[in-house]
This record gives structure tokens, C-alpha cells and sequence, in this order.
């Protein structure tokens, strides 16, 4: 009895759980932050693509490069 009494007092297990809770979250915004952000970068590859492929229109006044 003295044995259950004593692992029920016993948090070392919860800050583990607590590091993993943290973990699971920061990796949560990390991978919402990689879909918001992959259409900006798709964009600005696609804008570098075009101008590597027409270099003609890098003088023109309605030119992105």
C-alpha cells in the first residue's frame, strides 16, 4: 500500500508529459505555418521561373523582375 501511495505522489512522468504537450503544440504552428506560407513561396517561385525563362521583359515598365 505504502508502494501505491508513494507512485501516486510521484510527478516526474508529468513533466514529461507536459514538455511533450509543449512540443505537440509548437509543431502544430509550425506545420500551419508551412501550408499559410506555401502559397506565397509557390507564387514567388513561379514570378523567379518567368523571369529566368523571358529575360526580355526585365526592361519593360510593367515588368515584376
Amino acid at each position: 500500500m505504502k508502494t501505491f501511495i508513494n507512485m501516486l505522489r510521484d510527478d516526474r512522468g508529468a513533466s514529461a508529459a507536459e514538455y511533450a504537450l509543449i512540443l505537440a503544440i509548437i509543431g502544430a504552428v509550425i506545420a500551419i505555418a508551412a501550408l499559410g506560407l506555401s502559397q506565397a513561396i509557390g507564387n514567388a517561385m513561379d514570378d523567379a521561373a518567368s523571369c529566368i525563362n523571358d529575360p526580355g521583359t526585365v526592361g519593360s515598365p510593367n515588368a515584376d523582375c
